[in-house]
Parts: structure tokens; C-alpha cells; sequence
């Protein structure tokens, strides 16, 4: 099959990007990316290709390379599928907040709704393809519903789990370590696969394109983050002792970083991890993980998110107990509120639940990130329900000056690791601050010796 039409259902982190860069690299490809949310499509629309609604570096440049050319955003979901070989699913898939499950399982509703969607509209026989993170033996759910439902036509169902960093995002899609397919082992399921890898082949080298089965596939997703997420709480747990004992956590990691074994990638103690992905495909591993009576596995895993909801408990409590046991009225200055560099996204950010902790204990927040909007920071605590909207308001503002926001602060806690925090003119920040000045470095990227000879008490993570 010669592919020359595909759709995209979701906007968002991962649908976005993604087809941007299939457009960009298949000029002979037409890709349309579809979503329900005109804000969204409106904003991916924007003639001022700068406001699309996801930050990412290069992203834009790409957009604007593909737009109007072979890349479309649009809200006629019916007719994108109507036209479209090959159907990605893109849309969030978030952990449940009701019923069975609660608090770990995948929330499927919007996979359902997907695919009730294609198998209503599709008269023509089309590959759907799972780009959301889901959980093993969703594709098989997913072909029951169009199979049973649908026009008579013949659907086959593929797994390409996105292994996408944010704020790398652009750089993992043109120059991937892997592309994972999963799909079926028969005939018509071996052509769907090739049918895919065809596409990626016209920019990714034929040993990167790996496939599977479509169970592994699925699988190897939440595998691949439970290991990432795992080795951060790993070096986390060890943040503590290093502070007790006398350690740095970074000449730690260091050390065993240069283990071959081992290796140096995510060994960075930090506040914590947040992001769309880790957290959600972990309570969705072990809630798999019981739901087959694997208990011991389920308690592996659920450990790595323990560990990281108490290294952002421990950092909010330190400002507190360093602060002489008090911070009500006080004022504190988050530099940033993204869960990364290089994005905008802040979903399960540390400085979400850090900074709830604190207006707990009375305290006035001002936040600086470069990219994040007091309507956004508002929102993300509102998620949480702990105070109504005016009552946060009262508590937090954000600021678009990094220096006035500074000013007249009790303490600055670093919760994004943005590079341009290191060149602030940090003599000048120390000036206009209340005395003693803290600094609580959640990210170990300042030079803790000259701010502590400029006059800072400063207190980073593991030192």
C-alpha cells in the first residue's frame, strides 16, 4: 500500500509534533492533524507560526515548513478520517479519577470514543495506529469495537508508542534511537507494519525501525518510562543521604555514572519528575501489575512514584524548617513552574505541589517561567482542589520581570532548570532581597560557592 493520505486525531504534545515532522520529511504525504478543541486548532492555525500552543525548540520552524503545504489542522474529525489510509489516535489518555481503578489505571474513555468514531465514518478499509500511551491489550479492545461496529470494512490496528523527551522533542522525531510498530503477525497485519515502516523510512535508517508484536510494543512503552522514572527516584533517595552524611549527590553520580554499565543519563537529582508521561505509566503498570495478582511486581514499581512524591514533600518542608519554622507572609519566588526546560508544559510540574504545600503554610508566591502564564498556574493548582480560585490568587501571582519578581523576596526556590537562570546578575537579585537571602536550588544548576560569597544561604538538592 502507497500511503498518501494521513489523519491525526489530537492535537496535543504528541499528535502535534509528531505529524509536523512526518509532513515536514513526506511532502508527499498529506497529514491533517484533527481535534475537537477550536482554541487548540485555532491557535496551530496561528498565521504567526510563533503562537502555536506547544513550545518546543524547532517546532515552529518545522510547522511553518509544512503548513498550508501538506500539513492541515482542522475540526472536521469525520471528514479527516473519511479521506485518511492511515488513522493515528493521539488523545490523552489520563489516569482515572472514578470507579475501578481509581488513581492508577489508564482512563479510556477518549480511545473509545476514537474508535466508535472511525468505525462510524470509515467505508473504506484503513490501518489505526495507537500513538497514545496505553495500556497492554488496548489494540485488541480497540479492533473488538470497530469490528463490531463499523461499516463492514477491514481495520487493522498498529501500536508506535512516541519516546519523545520534551523539550527535545523536534531533535528525538528527526533523529529517533528507535521506531517501534507493533501490529499483527498475520499477512494483512505484516502489510499494515510495512505500510507504516514505509513512511518512516523516508528519513530514518532501516536498523532504527524496530517491530514487534503488537502486545510488546504497547508494553515496551511503560517499560521504558518505569526505567527512566525509576532512575531518577533512584539518585533521589540517595539525595538524602548524601545531605545527611556529608556526600554530593552530583560527584556520586559522577562516579557511577562513568560505570558503563550504568551510564550517565537521568542521574540528575532534582525536586522531582513530573511531565504527562512517568507518573501516569506507572500507576498504570501496577495497576496491570495487580490486576494479574502480582503483587511483589506492583510494589516494585509503585516505590519509584513514593519516592518522588516525598522528594517534592521533602524540598517544600526544607524551605519551611530553614525559613525558622514559618513562612506565612513570606514571600517566596518560584524560577519556574514548566516540569523542564525548553517547554511549556506543566503537568505534574514539582512546583505545582510544592507551591500548594507552601500557600498551605500561608505563603505568598511570586513565579518567574519563561514560558508559563498566570492563567496556566492558576489552573494547575485549581486542578487540585485544595482552595477555591479566588483564595489562590490571593496567595500566588506570576511575573514577567525575573528581577522584580525577586525583589523584596524572603527566599527563591529553583524548580525549572531554564539555562538562563545561571546568567541572572545575581549580586543585583541579592540586593533587593530581604536579609538573610535563601536560595533552595531544586535543580542543582547554580554555582552554589559564588552566590554563597555574594551572600546567600544557599541549599541545593544532595549537598
Amino acid at each position: 500500500m502507497k500511503i498518501t493520505k494521513i489523519c491525526c486525531i489530537g492535537a496535543g504534545y504528541v499528535g502535534g509534533p509528531t505529524m509536523a515532522v512526518i509532513a515536514q520529511k513526506c511532502p508527499h504525504i498529506q497529514v491533517t492533524v484533527v481535534d475537537l478543541n477550536q482554541e487548540r486548532i485555532a491557535a496551530w492555525n496561528d498565521q504567526d507560526v510563533k503562537n502555536i500552543p506547544i513550545y518546543e525548540p524547532g517546532l515552529a520552524e518545522v510547522v511553518g515548513e509544512a503548513r498550508g503545504r501538506n500539513l492541515f489542522f482542522s475540526t472536521d474529525v469525520d471528514k479527516a478520517i473519511d479521506e485518511a489510509q492511515v488513522i493515528f489516535i493521539s488523545v490523552n489518555t489520563p489516569t482515572k479519577t472514578y470507579g475501578k481503578g481509581k488513581g492508577m489505571a489508564a482512563d479510556l474513555k477518549y480511545i473509545e470514543l476514537c474508535a466508535r468514531q472511525i468505525a462510524r465514518v470509515a467505508k473504506e478499509d484503513k490501518i489505526v495506529v495507537e500513538k497514545s500511551t496505553l495500556p497492554v491489550r488496548t489494540a485488541e479492545a480497540i479492533k473488538s469495537i470497530l469490528d463490531n461496529t463499523g461499516n463492514g470494512v477491514q481495520f487493522q490496528i498498529l501500536s508506535n508508542p512516541e519516546f519523545l523527551a520534551e523539550g527535545t522533542a523536534v531533535s528525538d522525531l528527526l533523529d529517533p534511537d528507535r521506531i517501534l510498530i507493533g501490529g499483527d503477525e498475520s499477512v494483512e497485519g505484516q502489510k499494515a507494519i510495512n505500510a507504516l515502516v514505509s513512511v518512516y523510512a523516508n528519513w530514518v535508517a532501516a536498523d532504527k525501525i524496530l517491530t514487534t508484536n503488537v502486545w510488546s510494543s504497547e508494553l515496551s512503552k511503560l517499560t521504558a518510562n518505569a526505567f527512566l522514572a525509576q532512575r531518577i527516584s533512584s539518585i533521589n533517595a540517595m539525595s538524602e543521604l548524601c545531605e545527611k552524611t556529608g556526600a554530593d549527590v552530583n560527584q556520586v553520580a559522577k562516579a557511577i555514572g562513568m560505570d558503563s554499565r550504568i551510564g550517565s543519563k537521568f542521574l540528575k537529582a532534582s525536586v522531582g519528575f513530573g511531565g504527562s508521561c512517568f507518573q501516569k505509566d506507572i500507576l498504570n503498570l501496577v495497576y496491570i501489575a495487580k490486576s494479574y495478582g502480582l503483587n511483589e511486581v506492583a510494589d516494585y514499581w509503585e516505590q519509584v512514584i513514593i519516592m518522588n512524591d516525598y522528594q517534592k514533600r521533602r524540598f517544600s518542608n526544607k524551605i519551611v524548617q530553614t525559613l525558622y519554622n514559618t513562612v506565612s507572609g513570606k514571600k517566596i519566588t518560584f524560577l519556574g513552574w514548566a516540569f523542564k526546560k525548553d517547554t511549556n508544559d506543566t503537568r505534574e510540574s514539582a512546583a505545582i505541589y510544592v507551591a500548594d504545600d507552601l500557600m498551605s503554610e500561608q505563603a505568598q508566591i511570586v513565579v518567574f517561567d519563561p514560558k508559563v502564564s498566570e492563567k496556566k498556574i492558576l489552573a494547575d493548582l485549581d486542578y487540585l482542589e485544595t482552595r477555591t480560585l479566588d483564595q489562590n490568587k490571593a496567595l500566588i501571582a506570576a511575573v514577567e520581570d525575573p528581577y522584580e519578581g525577586c525583589k523584596g523576596a524572603h527566599a527563591i526556590a529553583v524548580l525549572t532548570e531554564w539555562d538562563e537562570f545561571k546568567e541572572y546578575d545575581w549580586q543585583r537579585i541579592y540586593d533587593g532581597m530581604q536579609k538573610p537571602a535563601f536560595i533552595f536550588d531544586g535543580r542543582n544548576i547554580l554555582n552554589g560557592q559564588e552566590l554563597k560569597n555574594i551572600g546567600f544561604i544557599y541549599q541545593a538538592i544532595g549537598s
